[in-house]
């Protein structure tokens, strides 16, 4: 036998395959119709653990890890097609339906929006590429940003979550918990940092550094240079700037924005000294009430899902049965839940899509809780 003897028996096999499928499929739409007769939900976990547990026992031993994998997709898939049939209705879709009638069609061009920092922060940058005449309120940390959007004080909040280089803002997923929000858009700014000092300050005279914490680790490379001067982190790089400007000391230094050096009379004495050339941080813009503009191709979702084998991977296959793409996977420790994870899922995927509407009513098949902080669009 040659190679297309053996693909020829591989597409005669795929094709029994595909037949068999397609019968399993229409039978899990009867199956559905019963369940509805009966009220019954859609998931039986029992059944389920007892299904995988036979297959294992009937599968060949070195081919155990892939039937439990396949049955695992296909049981998946069966739930998936049971709960397009029943068109289970959740709150979150009734929120968001509500939302897409209600929004209107383009994003504002004024509104108050809160930031963290002072004039001059990243934050205000990304504010004024996302509005067209903000009004910016400072806060001096994320939490009370939060509070300003929750308590109607400011309608809008603009936040870091990730930088390109230096990873995740973990306080800022660490406070989504514990705030009521959504988000209603996001965008990329590229961070370009410089060594700020005040006019006359030369290299040899740095004895203290400035900056935010994120900051400096995008930096790092670049302050082995400065061996013998003390590095210390403040709330904003911003507010690195402004404590130069106001220090009476000599030999202070900020790593921040060129605006900063312009805003706050500063001298830029190295420019673009952060370790990587393609250095962006992505903001998200919060609000108190669920806002969807026209475009909206992202959904962030926050989870708890229970502490047993393969539930990550049964969330993961929820994704993959209905073709939505994930993009990013961020997972934080539950206070007092050793070793139990919140887990937030940012989602490639469009609000009208129908496979979108259909994951919003099968999440609680997955999960032990869930909530949908938002569908927007990003500015790049």
């Amino acid at each position: 036998m040659d190679l297309s003897d053996y693909r020829q028996k591989l597409d005669q096999i795929d094709d029994q395959i595909l037949s068999l499928f397609t019968e399993r499929m229409d039978i899990a739409a009867e199956i559905a119709a019963w369940k509805r007769e009966n009220s019954l939900p859609v998931l039986d976990v029992k059944r389920e653990k007892e299904k995988l547990a036979h297959i294992d026992e009937k599968s060949p031993p070195e081919l155990s890890d892939y039937t439990f994998t396949l049955f695992s997709v296909l049981l998946e898939l069966s739930r998936s097609r049971q709960n397009r049939i029943l068109h289970r209705e959740s709150a979150e879709k009734a929120a968001i339906e509500t939302a897409l009638r209600e929004t209107p069609p383009l994003f504002p061009e004024k509104a108050v929006v809160a930031c963290q920092g002072v004039e001059g922060a990243y934050s205000g940058i990304a504010c004024e590429k996302l509005f067209a005449r903000p009004s910016i309120f400072y806060f001096s940390t994320f939490d009370a940003v939060f509070t300003a959007v929750e308590k109607g004080l400011c309608r809008y909040g603009v936040i870091p979550v990730e930088n390109s280089t230096a990873g995740t803002v973990n306080a800022v997923y660490d406070l989504m918990v514990r705030h009521d929000f959504r988000i209603v858009r996001s965008v990329r700014i590229k961070v370009d940092h410089n060594l700020l000092v005040k006019p006359g300050t030369k290299a040899e005279d740095i004895c203290e550094i400035y900056s935010h914490g994120q900051a400096l680790a995008q930096c790092a490379n670049f302050l082995q240079r400065f061996p013998n001067a003390k590095v210390i982190p403040c709330e904003n790089t911003a507010v690195a700037a402004k404590m130069v400007a106001e220090s009476s000391e000599p030999g202070v230094a900020a790593l921040s924005s060129r605006s900063c050096a312009r805003l706050y009379g500063l001298e830029n004495l190295m420019s673009s000294v952060q370790d990587s050339a393609d250095n962006y941080t992505r903001f998200i813009c919060i609000s108190k009430n669920l806002e969807i503009y026209p475009g909206a191709d992202h959904t962030s979702l926050m989870m708890v899902i229970r502490d047993e084998p393969g539930t990550l991977y049964n969330v993961l296959a929820r994704f993959y049965a209905l073709g939505i793409n994930m993009h990013k996977l961020e997972s934080r420790p539950i206070p007092g839940r050793n070793w139990e994870y919140r887990f937030y899922f940012d989602l490639d995927t469009s609000v009208y899509s129908p496979r979108f509407i259909q994951l919003m009513g099968e999440l609680g098949d997955v999960c032990e809780e869930h909530e949908y902080l938002g569908s927007y669009s990003e500015v790049v």
